[in-house]
C-alpha cells in the first residue's frame, strides 16, 4: 500500500518541485528584464512571462513527441528552448546583480559617512593631544617659576656673623609672580579649549559607534567582506562568480525537473491502449514484453534461445522477422480483408477456424502474397497470419485501430 502511495505521489512531488523552481526562475527573470528595459516595463513583463510559459510547454512537448515531430521543427524548438534558457539566466543575473548593487551602494554611503566622521574624530583627537601638551608645558613653567620664587640669594652684610646674609630679591619675586599669573591664565585657556575639543571628539566617536551598530547593510555583506579579506579578491569579482554559478544551475534545473516530471508520470501512470474487436467493442491492448516476444519467436521458428550456434536475436530482428514484407509496407491486402470478413461471419455461417484457415491460406497462395525479412529471406505466411489474428501488440493494424486514454 505504502509502495503504491509512494509510486503515485512521487511524480506529483517532482512536478511540484519543477513548478516551484520554474515559477521562481520566471519571476526573477521577468523582474530582472523589466528593470533592464525600464522604459517599457509592463510590456516587457507580458513578453517575458509568455516566453517563460512557452519554454516549459516546449520542453514537455519535445519530451512527449520527440519521435513524432519532424526534424526541422524539433531542431528549431530545441534551439529556441536553449535560447530561452539563456534569456532567463540573463534576467536572473540582472535581478541578482541589481539587488547586490543596491545593497553595495548603501554600504558605500554608510562607509563614506563613517569615513567623514572618522576624519573629524582624528582632527579633534589631535586638538586634544595638542592642548594636553600645552597644558603640560604651562604647568611645567609654573612649577619652575614657583621654585625660582622660593629660592634665596646671599648678600654681604658685616653686621651679621660671617659677613654674609641670605635674603630674597623683591624685584625678581615680583617678576616671577607676574609670570606665574600669566601662565595660570594660559593654562585655563588651554584647558577650556581642550574641553571643547574633547566634547566634539566624544560626539563624533559616538556617531561612529552608532553607524557600526545600526548598519544592517554591513551585516548583509559581511560574508562577502570576510571572503574578500580572506582571499584578497575584490567583492565585485566574488559576487560575479557566485551569480554565474547560480544562473548556470537555476533555469537548467527547472527544465530538467519539467522533463523528469513528464517521465515520472509516464512511468507511474502508463497510457492504456484500446482497439475495437470484431464486435465493435473497445478492448484494452496489453503489449507483449520482449521476453514474451522472444518466447513466441522461438516457438514459431523452432530455435532454442540457449543454442550456442544460434546468433543472438534482438528485439528489432524479432519485429522484422514477424512483420516485414517485400515492399516494406504492412498495409493489408485484399486477401487479408477476405480472411477478416470470413472470421467476422464465423458465428453466423457455422464455418470453423480450421476450414477458414485452410481456405484463406489457399487464397493467399493464389494471390501471391510473399512475406519476407528485410534481408530477403522468406517468412512463413501462416506464422504471419497467426500472429495477425492473435493481435500481437506491435502489429501496424493494431496501432491503426488503437485508441489511447
Amino acid at each position: 500500500m505504502f509502495k503504491n502511495i509512494k509510486k503515485g505521489m512521487f511524480p506529483f512531488l517532482i512536478a511540484f518541485s519543477a513548478l516551484s523552481v520554474s515559477a521562481s526562475a520566471a519571476f526573477y527573470s521577468v523582474y530582472g528584464l523589466s528593470k533592464l528595459f525600464a522604459g517599457a516595463q509592463f510590456q516587457v513583463i507580458i513578453m517575458a512571462g509568455s516566453l517563460e510559459f512557452a519554454k516549459l510547454v516546449t520542453a514537455s512537448l519535445l519530451y512527449q513527441y520527440w519521435d513524432s515531430i519532424n526534424k526541422a521543427l524539433r531542431t528549431y524548438l530545441s534551439v529556441a528552448t536553449f535560447i530561452l534558457v539563456l534569456i532567463t539566466s540573463m534576467g536572473i543575473y540582472g535581478f541578482l546583480s541589481a539587488a547586490y548593487q543596491d545593497t553595495y551602494s548603501k554600504l558605500t554611503i554608510a562607509e563614506n559617512q563613517k569615513g567623514f566622521i572618522q576624519q573629524k574624530v582624528e582632527f579633534y583627537q589631535a586638538d586634544v593631544n595638542r592642548y594636553d601638551e600645552e597644558i603640560k608645558r604651562i604647568s611645567s613653567n609654573i612649577s619652575t617659576l614657583s621654585n625660582a620664587k622660593a629660592s634665596s640669594i646671599q648678600v654681604r652684610d658685616t653686621s651679621v656673623a660671617g659677613g654674609v646674609r641670605t635674603t630674597i630679591s623683591t624685584t625678581e619675586l615680583r617678576m616671577a609672580q607676574n609670570r606665574i599669573n600669566i601662565e595660570e591664565e594660559n593654562r585655563k585657556l588651554a584647558q577650556g579649549k581642550r574641553e571643547i575639543a574633547a566634547d566634539s571628539l566624544q560626539k563624533f566617536q559616538l556617531q561612529v559607534l552608532e553607524l557600526d551598530s545600526n548598519n544592517e547593510v554591513a551585516g548583509e555583506l559581511g560574508p562577502l567582506q570576510y571572503l574578500s579579506g580572506l582571499t584578497g579578491t575584490p567583492m565585485d569579482k566574488i559576487i560575479n562568480v557566485l551569480l554565474l554559478i547560480i544562473i548556470f544551475v537555476f533555469d537548467p534545473l527547472a527544465i530538467s525537473l519539467v522533463v523528469a516530471a513528464n517521465f515520472a508520470f509516464d512511468k507511474a501512470y502508463p497510457k492504456r491502449k484500446y482497439r475495437e474487436n470484431l464486435y465493435g467493442e473497445d478492448v484494452e491492448v496489453k503489449p507483449l514484453t520482449f521476453e514474451e516476444q522472444k518466447e513466441q519467436y522461438i516457438k514459431d521458428h523452432g530455435k532454442h534461445w540457449d543454442d550456442k550456434e544460434n546468433i543472438k536475436i534482438t528485439e528489432e530482428e524479432i519485429n522484422n522477422e514477424l512483420f516485414s514484407r517485400n515492399d516494406n509496407d504492412l498495409e493489408y491486402t485484399e486477401a487479408d480483408e477476405k480472411r477478416m470478413d470470413i472470421i467476422g461471419q464465423n458465428g453466423n455461417d457455422g464455418e470453423h477456424y480450421s476450414e477458414i484457415d485452410e481456405k484463406i491460406t489457399t487464397e493467399m497462395e493464389e494471390d501471391g502474397v510473399y512475406l519476407t525479412k528485410k534481408d530477403g529471406r522468406e517468412v512463413d505466411k501462416k506464422t504471419y497470419f497467426e500472429k495477425l489474428m492473435n493481435k500481437v501488440s506491435f502489429s501496424k493494424r493494431d496501432d491503426d485501430n488503437t485508441k489511447t486514454y
